[in-house]
């Protein structure tokens, strides 16, 4: 089912790379977008017509509805949104300063708002589309000294849910995309920012630190089949798991439940008698 029109963020590396050079090997066109137009300049020369390279910082709020304005306007339609540009801050809750978890923000949330809210309008218009946001298992198990990410991964999440309830009526899909670990390039300098440290987290974070060197990761080359099934669908999930994540989640959920559980009781009594 190829012949789709692709709008991607964070191009450069990662699974945005891979999944922009799957979608043109397809057939499909793209536009894929990067900070830096040389980061992603080899594609038009791979992929000819097929594909529109586009310098783009989604925190730049102006810039992304230029930018999906002129997308659409370049291939005249844009079935997919997919929002993939984003970053981990890495830092314990006390030792990250505020301005590190906006900024943190400001590309992982409010970046991806501005392609949503600017695609939206264009997508109504055409009675369909399907807005396609990477989040992470995190979204749902939280990790310390990564708190601030999977917070922000955690609001990705409830955007989204709100988002599809929302735009359902104009033929519009949306499904969140929940990786879990890969061997991508999102742990390089690029994809990680570091806070300031404090001395009494250091061994608290070079064990947390061992522990996630443990863990094995997926081949993001083995990613697109999936995407493509997923996208392809009449009817694609809200939430897609991207990898062996299920394992996990449902040992979270269940730890979760049998909390809430135990204090049922107690929960009740505070709701109060409204006789």
């Amino acid at each position: 089912m190829a012949g789709k029109i692709w709008f991607m963020t964070g191009t450069s590396r990662g699974f945005g790379r891979v999944w922009a050079e799957a979608a043109l090997k397809r057939g499909d066109k793209v536009v894929a977008t990067a900070r830096k137009l040389s980061s992603i300049a080899d594609l038009k020369e791979k992929y000819g017509d097929n594909v529109l390279t586009l310098e783009l910082d989604v925190t730049n709020a102006q810039q992304v509805k230029a930018t999906v304005t002129q997308a659409h306007a370049h291939f005249g339609k844009l079935d997919i949104i997919l929002n993939n540009a984003g970053y981990a801050l890495i830092g314990t809750i006390e030792e990250t300063n505020a301005d590190d978890v906006r900024a943190l923000y400001e590309t992982n949330i409010f970046g991806t708002l501005s392609v949503i809210q600017a695609a939206l309008p264009l997508l109504r218009k055409q009675g369909s589309g399907h807005i396609i946001g990477v989040s992470s298992n995190v979204g749902h198990i939280v990790y310390p000294v990564i708190g601030y990410y999977c917070s922000s991964k955690w609001a990705f999440e409830a955007i989204h849910e709100s988002l599809a309830a929302e735009v359902k009526q104009f033929g519009i899909k949306v499904t969140i995309v929940e990786p879990g670990a890969y061997a991508t390039e999102f742990g390089s300098q690029e994809s990680l920012k570091f806070s300031a440290g404090l001395d009494i987290y250091t061994d608290f974070k070079n064990q947390f630190f061992g522990q996630l060197g443990s863990l094995e990761r997926g081949d993001p080359n083995a990613t697109p089949a999936a995407l493509f099934k997923m996208a392809d669908s009449d009817n694609p999930p809200l939430r897609f798991n991207l990898g062996n994540n299920l394992p996990g989640l449902r040992a979270v959920y269940a730890e979760r439940l049998a909390t809430w559980e135990a204090w049922d009781a107690v929960s009740i009594s505070a709701q109060g008698s409204t006789k």
